[in-house]
């Protein structure tokens, strides 16, 4: 069956335009979006890495706050640690960083929390017994809340191509453990033949899995790498290899069967996509620099997950043809269709002046 998908266009880099879209996409989806009185609504955003300047911005986080709130609901915005290197590998960090950006309650009306605790290890273990992944630990409020809310800004990905809604849930809600789960597959090798010793994959390796050898050129232990694909981004040579074809199809079809059991835990879901400033990397990665490699598109919203997914990259221009080359999400989608994630075909409502 198809779901519905609404779309509200909105090309424009200025952030009045986009909260006035934004603001016509509230209004539509208004009867999809009710709460109970002083229900706790989680609403999981990621708010970028030090570097990132192209994450959802607070204010536009502020006017989905603003629905909530008038309904006498009691929203949170939330995040959990990453696995690399950077500002948000512990709370006290993140915290500090979501600050700096202006993630605070006076600029989006709501608090902001570090749902995994102070190292990304506080949380509840769920075994789910998937094809690819047995069992997964998440923030404990998974399974004891009814709501959640997904806001997620549409990128590229280095391993997946794609990343949106799919990859904010499996990823940004599991504690670090299972995100080095959902990683785990990727075992990089170095070539040899590129390595130039500069010592960047050996610095930003968050595990010491990568050493000189002999040779002076760096090396990783299969036995301790974790997979987390942060040398990937470290290289600016092309010396750290991934065998796609066969690997990145595992990481792929374990995000969706992390997501699915995630979201089974709630009995209401939405999720609300921005489509602009489409970076080739992820919001963890991406700098003011980066390349967009599609023109902005505007804001989406759904609740199904699976659908909201289809339409934006059904929509995305794909101006360097990044996505026909990257493009593992594919198989990604149709294994969440397989096991009933969500449906593929959607009905994409328009919303215009």
């Amino acid at each position: 069956m198809k779901s519905d998908v609404f779309f509200v266009p909105v090309e424009s880099p200025e952030l009045e335009a986009r909260l006035q879209a934004l603001k016509k996409l509230l209004d539509r989806i208004s009867g999809f979006l009710k709460y109970s009185k002083d229900e706790l609504v989680p609403i999981k955003i990621t708010i970028g890495d030090s570097t990132c300047v192209y994450h959802v911005q607070p204010e536009m986080i502020k006017q989905v706050v603003s629905v909530l709130k008038n309904q006498k609901a009691k929203p949170f915005l939330f995040d959990t640690s990453v696995i690399y290197h950077g500002m948000r590998q512990n709370a006290y960090d993140h915290l500090t960083l979501a600050q700096n950006k202006g993630f605070h309650p006076t600029k989006t009306g709501a608090p902001f929390i570090i749902a995994d605790g102070l190292l990304g290890q506080d949380g509840r273990e769920f075994v789910i017994e998937a094809q690819h992944i047995k069992k997964i630990r998440v923030p404990s409020f998974v399974g004891m809340l009814e709501s959640l809310v997904v806001v997620s800004h549409a990128t590229g990905h280095v391993i997946s191509g794609y990343a949106g809604a799919i990859k904010n849930v499996a990823m940004g809600m599991s504690c670090r453990a299972t995100k080095q789960v959902q990683h785990s597959s990727l075992k990089p090798s170095i070539i040899q033949d590129k390595c130039t010793a500069c010592g960047c994959c050996v610095r930003m390796c968050p595990v010491d899995a990568i050493a000189f050898n002999k040779n002076n050129k760096a090396q990783v232990d299969p036995a301790v790498c974790v997979g987390c694909g942060e040398c990937l981004c470290a290289c600016k040579f092309d010396a750290v290899y991934v065998n796609w074809a066969e690997e990145a199809d595992v990481f792929g079809a374990r995000m969706i069967e992390v997501c699915q059991f995630i979201l089974k835990q709630f009995k209401q879901k939405f999720f609300i996509t921005f489509a602009f400033d489409i970076t080739q990397e992820c919001d963890c990665i991406s700098t003011k620099k980066d390349r967009m490699i599609s023109k902005s598109l505007g804001i989406f919203a759904s609740s199904d997950v699976l659908s909201i997914e289809a339409a934006v990259c059904d929509c995305l221009s794909d101006e360097y043809n990044f996505f026909k080359t990257h493009d593992v999400y594919k198989k990604m989608f149709s294994y969440g269709e397989k096991i009933g994630l969500g449906s593929f075909e959607y009905n994409l409502i328009k919303i215009e002046d």
